[in-house]
């Protein structure tokens, strides 16, 4: 398959109309008096519907943690990682969420963008397949479930197959919403999807013919995953904005490892799953895992180990960037600084 260029057209970003118009008010702008000012901001999230690894924002506002700081967060839901840092570098988003690759591709080709923090730092996905499917290598032949070409889930089904000793072109990619990959799978449409952990569990009890053919956090256990990415420009005039946000974003993470049921309850009504399931996975992902940083959560190792995987399996278009030149650590180091650092659990980094 052609591999296909991650940052085409951002010098011409199309934005929906949804976006412009939640947009038109203008980015960060302060509303309201002098004693209950606020201010607005516009943040893309890489999946249709909410997924877990993404549900910090929910808990940050059903907690009334960015009201605390005096945030209007406006959550605008796209289909991949892509068009968020499309969004992000065309100024239509103040603040992408997404997964590092398109961010490491955009910087590697000019986007100017830069990694302010984390949600979920570690990986939360697995690979599903029918149980048929032993090995790797009898993905050959294959219908696989991918967003796009250079999103997350292609990227991580790419390492998969790059990793066996196979290609994109060994096997069919197939374009399937975030929240269509269940019932495609199960519908036999495609053979293959990069799940999010609450995707595996309920996917995993509805249909006993599946499996997890690769879970990608014990793979690949030193893979950097998620990252709240910015402007440099914006970051410039908005240092505050930045650190309020992720202030709320740092108590959120804290508050889902002290309260399950309460983290359960938000993240549920977030991603449309059952409370059951969301229970299940929360203890997959912050019992045993810990993928919610609590700290700082950009470890320079991992990033750079990351750079360096992506280079392995060709999914870095241009120049790999130095750590130093995509994150700036002074804004959540600032946070920590402010809120103190957590210690004591291995989990929380």
């Amino acid at each position: 398959m052609r591999r296909l260029s991650l940052l085409a057209g951002l010098a011409a970003v199309t934005v929906t109309s949804a976006l412009v118009a939640s947009c038109s008010s203008g980015s960060s702008t302060p509303a309201g008096g002098a004693s209950g000012s606020t201010t607005t901001i516009n943040l893309g999230l890489p999946t249709s519907v909410t997924s877990f690894a993404n549900a910090d924002v929910a808990v940050a506002q059903a907690q009334g943690f960015f009201a605390d700081e005096g945030l209007t967060v406006h959550v605008k839901n796209l289909a991949s990682g892509v068009p968020v840092v499309q969004g992000v570098v065309g100024g239509s988003l103040d603040i992408g969420a997404n997964s590092i690759e398109p961010v490491v591709n955009a910087d590697a080709q000019g986007g100017g963008l830069v990694i302010i923090g984390s949600y979920a730092d570690r990986l939360t996905v697995s690979m599903v397949t029918p149980a048929s499917i032993r090995t790797p290598a009898q993905l050959r032949g294959k219908r696989l479930g991918i967003q796009t070409v250079g999103a997350f889930r292609e990227v991580m089904t790419r390492m998969v197959l790059e990793s066996n000793g196979l290609t994109p072109s060994d096997a069919a990619y197939v374009p399937v919403a975030s929240d269509g990959y269940i019932s495609a799978l199960i519908q036999g449409t495609i053979q293959s999807a990069i799940l999010q952990q609450e995707q595996v569990t309920d996917v995993l009890q509805r249909d006993h013919s599946l499996h997890v053919l690769v879970n990608m956090s014990k793979a690949w256990p030193d893979y950097f995953y998620g990252t709240y990415v910015v402007t440099r420009p914006w970051l410039a005039q908005h240092q505050e904005t930045a650190k309020k946000f992720l202030t709320a974003i740092v108590r959120a993470h804290r508050f889902m490892y002290k309260n399950k049921a309460a983290a359960v309850r938000i993240v549920a009504q977030a991603t449309g799953f059952s409370p059951q399931v969301i229970s299940q996975s929360y203890d997959v992902l912050l019992g045993q895992e810990g993928v919610f940083p609590v700290n700082q959560g950009l470890e320079e190792a991992r990033i750079a180990k990351t750079i360096q995987t992506m280079q392995q399996y060709k999914t870095l278009t241009g120049t790999a960037p130095a750590v130093s030149s995509i994150v700036d650590t002074a804004p959540i180091s600032a946070v920590i600084s402010q809120l103190g650092t957590w210690t004591g659990d291995p989990r929380w980094h």
